[in-house]
């Protein structure tokens, strides 16, 4: 089964929809020998409709009129790329030179009107920061489409061969329509991407702030960051003659809708978080399989008030991949994914331990009759995977848990319902522990203190959101009340922000009973 990942490891203020400006105009070529040496905080301008490349862009007045002008200069540390708003710039805006650490390089609007859009029209990548380092972009919109399907990207951040590259913030910015390959690593498409290159010099990222963003229409990955420094003990037979860990990422508030593959995929993490982010519609289309939000060979990386749905089958929320030490989903909802709502597995000789599942809900999860169950996996060896106070709504689910090979996994404390005449649990391995089973044709063997009836929630299927998620909280006389167990460190709160009693409820509710 897992040879699925011959092309990679399985499956980041708001941004409004934007109108697009006037009709695109083709990028002019630089003028001959130009090169432009900046002096720190200096302010250019770009007016894609009415500027010219001979003026010198430092005014609104004198603007430049091409992204390839605008490329013809090195910027130095505070300079100001200005896309005059309501226009639309086609090529590759591909600026040089860096910023530093007090003083980045910014690209935003200026004027009145519609986010400039920066067009790529087919080319490998709409926006490149390539071997730069310290670079923010605000209130921009991204498209890149071309005749066919190409290795082609939104955002595309290139480091190769380059060290440690810092501080890169994509803002309130819309990247969509890009018609990428069905390619996830190495040579990805995708919206917003971010690669650590090469093969000489180990490379990596140190702050990453994805944020407020709107990825739509885009193939393959919606927001990713790739690595080709993977080898470590957790991953030995990862690219790469060492590891390197990329730093200090966020990925936040973002929506990620209609992705042909993976929503949200991030390599090399350490203490990575992924929170209040809305993916929408993902494996849409894809011949692999593909994850909602995940992390691949990355250590303590957070995933928290996520709202995932519309995975085309068989696209599965969330999982634990090869390589990850110490993941953690929680507070999260995922809804209608045809594959499932978590997927766990490691092979090839890698290291997945550590990880926790906990206080997530799910809803309508693993329709499609395809095999596969709400909780599954076709590998085996993960460590340490402690599943616990989860409510699971799956009423079109034919199996409730699906793993054919010996893996350490613990389920505590958790809520399954599933269809009407009865969904399977198929796990022989797992231990199962103060459970709930509703419409379960059989208990799992392995555990004790699993109990069978209507857990009596509010109103099951009634949400849309993480945000709205009323539905899964218990009614007097449910079965789930104070009938579960404590588990050590388990976050002290429930999905709704309620404290953990000593004697828990079953489930992702700990309140008062409604």
């Amino acid at each position: 089964m897992r040879k699925w990942f011959a092309i990679g490891p399985v499956g980041t203020a708001l941004a409004g929809a934007l109108a697009l400006g006037p009709a695109p105009v083709p990028a002019a070529a630089a003028p001959s020998g130009t090169t432009v040496h900046t002096k720190a905080g200096t302010t250019y301008f770009v007016d894609c409709a009415n500027g010219s490349d001979n003026a010198d862009g430092t005014t609104e007045s004198t603007a430049w009129r091409s992204l390839a002008r605008a490329n013809s200069v090195t910027f130095a540390p505070g300079d100001k790329l200005r896309l005059r708003a309501g226009t639309t710039c086609r090529g590759t805006l591909a600026p040089k030179g860096s910023g530093d650490a007090k003083t980045p390089v910014s690209v935003e609007p200026y004027g009145r009107g519609a986010a400039p859009v920066v067009d790529g029209a087919g080319a490998s990548a709409a926006v490149l920061l390539e071997n730069v380092e310290y670079y923010q972009l605000r209130k921009i919109t991204v498209t890149n489409t071309g005749a066919t399907a190409a290795q082609r990207a939104g955002i595309r951040v290139l480091l190769r061969d380059f060290g440690i590259g810092h501080h890169y913030v994509i803002d309130n910015v819309t990247v969509r329509d890009v018609n990428g390959t069905d390619k996830r690593y190495p040579n990805p498409s995708g919206g917003i991407l971010f690669e650590a290159a090469g093969t000489s010099v180990p490379t990596g990222f140190s702050g990453i702030a994805v944020t407020d963003t709107t990825v739509d229409h885009v193939d393959r990955t919606g927001i990713g960051i790739t690595s080709d420094w993977q080898k470590r003990t957790e991953n030995p037979k990862g690219p790469g003659t060492t590891f390197v860990p990329n730093e200090g990422i966020v990925i936040s508030r973002n929506t990620v809708k209609d992705i042909g593959g993976d929503g949200i995929i991030l390599f090399n993490g350490n203490r990575a978080r992924v929170t209040e982010n809305t993916v929408d519609g993902f494996n849409i289309r894809s011949t692999d399989y593909n994850i909602g939000a995940y992390a691949w060979n990355a250590d303590r990386t957070v995933f928290e008030h996520n709202t995932v749905r519309h995975g085309k089958g068989p696209g599965m929320a969330f999982a634990v991949e090869g390589g990850n030490v110490g993941t953690t989903y929680q507070y999260n909802y995922s809804q209608d994914n045809g594959g499932g709502f978590l997927y766990f597995c490691q092979d090839d000789g890698e290291i997945a331990k550590d990880g926790v599942v906990r206080y997530n809900i799910s809803q309508n999860d693993a329709a499609d009759a395809q095999g596969l169950g709400l909780i599954n996996s076709f590998c085996t060896g993960v460590s340490n995977l402690r599943i616990y106070q989860n409510t699971l709504y799956a009423p079109n689910a034919s199996s409730l848990v699906k793993a054919v090979r010996p893996n350490d996994v613990t389920l505590q404390s958790n809520v399954f319902v599933g269809r009407k005449d009865g969904s399977t649990v198929d796990d022989p391995y797992g231990t199962y522990r103060y459970n709930l089973f509703h419409r379960a044709t059989a208990l799992p063997p392995n555990g004790d203190h699993n109990i069978t009836g209507d857990p009596l929630l509010t109103a099951p299927g009634s949400a849309v959101s993480a945000s709205d998620a009323d539905g899964y909280r218990l009614r007097t006389g449910s079965p789930a009340l104070n009938a579960g167990s404590r588990v050590t460190g388990d976050g002290g709160k429930d999905f709704y922000g309620n404290p953990v009693p000593a004697v828990p409820h079953i489930g992702a509710y700990q309140g008062a009973p409604q």
